[in-house]
């Protein structure tokens, strides 16, 4: 397994934006597909984007396509979440996690078994 540590989270106005980074421990980062997954109070953990291995193919869940992008850089051992146009129903607790992802079947085909602890972010109205 690889040990993840988010940071970038915060306190921001609607509308504006902020920028995740999780940093991730070992050699082997790029064999691992990426995710950043987010929790709301009192809602279940929801996807929210997924990178392959080589950070050619990427993958958002609705609610944040077109607003939020997710990137990596392999010789940083690092993952990104540039979120824009920040709405306050985008607060929540954000975590990255390392994985697999089977492509093909789309979101059914990643399971991460890597967790950070996670990083919150609140967008204020």
């Amino acid at each position: 397994q690889v040990q993840l540590v988010e940071s970038g989270g915060g306190l921001v106005q609607a509308g504006g934006s902020l920028r995740l980074s999780c940093a991730a421990s070992g050699r082997t980062f790029s064999s691992y597909a990426m995710g950043w997954f987010r929790q709301a109070p009192g809602k279940e953990r929801e996807f929210v984007a997924v990178i392959s291995r080589s950070g050619g193919i990427t993958l958002y869940a609705n609610s944040v396509k077109g607003r939020f992008t997710i990137s990596r850089d392999n010789a940083k051992n690092t993952v990104f979440l540039q979120m824009n146009s920040l709405k306050p129903e985008d607060t929540a607790d954000y975590s990255c996690a390392a994985g697999s992802w089977n492509m093909v079947l789309g979101r059914g085909g990643i399971a991460m078994d890597s967790w950070g602890k996670g990083t919150l972010v609140t967008v204020s109205s």
